[in-house]
């Protein structure tokens, strides 16, 4: 089911960039369906809680709004506010899909910006070194944990 359900994505996007072409399938035609074959090949399966993504959206919006406001008002502020800083973070996440998601999060996430990403540490640039940046990294990984249904161990 998840190869039909890729291969049907794939030709939508072929045809999309193709500009729906008919010339363009004869390419189209071989190529789309290997790399639905491919994509499913290589990917590791993962199960996702539906609850989890339920609950991981607002976060993140609220999060992303909050975070907008806080560099909006920084940067609309005379004299420069900010305390950059690089931190590491220990990952509890599996490697893998679940440390790659955090990782593209926190960068999606205003005032942060992952850095570097190696064994289970995360280098993140945070703009403002004073605030509680390890207990919110905590939450986010512990919400991007029930996305992929994980149990993370106590650090």
């Amino acid at each position: 089911m998840s190869l039909i359900i890729r291969m049907a994505i794939f030709a939508m996007l072929w045809w999309v960039f193709t500009e729906g072409a008919p010339s363009s399938w004869w390419i189209g035609g071989v190529f789309v369906p290997l790399a639905a074959w491919l994509s499913v090949r290589m990917a590791s399966p993962q199960n996702f809680s539906v609850k989890g993504i339920c609950h991981f959206l607002p976060f993140f919006m609220w999060h992303s709004l909050q975070g907008g406001i806080d560099v909006a008002l920084r940067a609309l502020k005379p004299g420069v506010n900010i305390a950059p800083v690089m931190v590491t973070y220990p990952l509890r996440l599996p490697h893998g899909a679940p440390q790659i998601f955090m990782a593209n999060v926190i960068s999606l996430l205003p005032g942060t910006l992952a850095a570097d990403l190696e064994e289970s540490i995360l280098v993140v640039h945070v703009l403002d070194g004073h605030r509680a940046y390890q207990s919110e990294l905590a939450r986010l990984e512990e919400k991007i944990a029930q996305i992929y249904n994980i149990t993370l161990p106590l650090s």
